[in-house]
C-alpha cells in the first residue's frame, strides 16, 4: 500500500509535503516504542541461576513427553469427556444469556434506534465491562457467590454482553435510514420497526457473532474451570498440570481441547455458509 502524501501550506506561504498520514505515524512510533521496551525487558531480566545449555534440553524433553507421548492416568476416556461437555455447557449458557441480554441493550446503544443520552449511557456501561478482562470478572464473582459454574458463568456472561452490544448495535446502525424513516412514516411503532426493519435486516450477522462469541466462550471456559473451580476439561488440566505434574497426561488434554474447537469451527463455519450464507 502506497503512503499517502499530505500537502500544507504554511504562514510564510511555503508548501510543506509529509508523507504518511496521521494515525500510520502514531502507530508506527507505538510499534518502535514497544519494540525498544521489549528488548529493554529482556535486558534487565534475572538470569543468576539459568544454564541454557540444560535449560533448552529439558525444555524440548518435556514437549517431547508432552505431545509426542500422550496419555490419560487419572481418569477415563468417560470422565474426560463428561468434562468436556461441562466446559461446553458452561460457554453454551454464557453464550445464550448473554445474546439474549445483549440484544435488548444492543436496541438502546444504536444511535438510529434510540435517544443520543440513552446510546451513550449504554455504550459507556459496556465499554467498562469490555475493559476488565473476563478472568477479572470470574474472579468478582466467585468472591462474591463462592467457587462453582455460577461464579465462571456470571464472568463469562459480562464479558459476553459487552463485546456482543458492541457488535450488535453497530450492525442496526448499519440498516438503510430510508426503510426505518418510511415504516415512521406509516406510523409504525418502535417495536414494529425493530421486528419488521431492523431483525431481518440484521438477523444473519447477529447469528455470525453469536457463533464467534460462543468459540471464544469456549476457550476461556477452559481457563475458567480452574481458575472460579467450576471444573469442567479445564480443572483437570490444571490437576495435571499443577498438582500431579503428569506431563503426558497435560498432553493429552491439549489435544482433546484443540480437536475439540477445530470441530467446534468447522461445524460452526457449515452452519453459517448452508444456513446464513449472507453473513460471510
Amino acid at each position: 500500500m502506497e503512503a499517502s502524501t499530505y500537502i500544507k501550506r504554511g504562514a510564510s506561504g511555503r508548501i510543506a509535503i509529509k508523507m504518511g498520514s496521521r494515525p500510520e505515524r502514531i502507530m508506527k512510533w507505538t510499534v518502535t516504542t514497544l519494540v525498544i521496551l521489549t528488548v529493554i525487558a529482556f535486558l534487565l531480566f534475572d538470569y543468576t541461576g539459568l544454564d541454557l545449555t540444560t535449560a533448552i534440553p529439558e525444555t524440548l524433553d518435556n514437549l517431547k513427553t508432552m505431545f509426542l507421548e500422550p496419555a490419560l492416568s487419572h481418569f477415563t476416556w468417560g470422565q474426560a469427556f463428561y468434562q468436556l461437555g461441562v466446559t461446553l455447557g458452561l460457554a453454551f449458557l454464557s453464550t445464550i444469556f448473554g445474546g439474549i441480554i445483549a440484544f435488548f441493550l444492543a436496541l438502546l446503544a444504536a444511535a438510529n434506534l434510540s435517544k443520543p443520552w440513552i446510546s451513550k449511557t449504554v455504550r459507556i456501561m459496556v465499554a467498562f465491562i469490555r475493559a476488565v478482562p473476563t478472568v477479572l470478572w470470574v474472579l468478582i464473582f466467585a468472591i462474591a457467590a463462592g467457587l462453582g459454574s455460577e461464579a465462571a458463568i456470571l464472568g463469562m456472561l459480562f464479558h459476553s454482553i459487552a463485546y456482543l452490544v458492541k457488535a450488535f448495535s453497530e450492525a442496526f446502525e448499519e440498516v438503510d435510514q430510508g426503510i426505518i424513516e418510511a415504516l415512521r412514516a406509516t406510523g409504525a411503532n418502535w417495536w414494529h420497526i425493530v421486528i419488521h426493519a431492523v431483525l431481518p435486516s440484521t438477523f444473519t450477522y447477529l447469528l455470525s457473532w453469536t457463533f464467534l462469541r460462543f468459540e471464544i466462550n469456549f476457550s476461556v471456559a477452559v481457563a475458567m474451570g480452574a481458575a472460579a473451580g467450576a471444573g469442567g476439561i479445564g480443572f483437570e488440566l490444571f490437576m495435571a498440570s499443577g498438582f500431579y505434574f503428569d506431563l503426558r497426561e497435560v498432553g493429552m488434554i491439549t489435544y482433546m481441547v484443540l480437536i475439540f474447537a477445530i470441530i467446534l469451527e468447522v461445524f460452526s463455519t457449515k452452519m453459517k455458509d448452508r444456513y446464513f450464507p449472507a453473513a460471510k
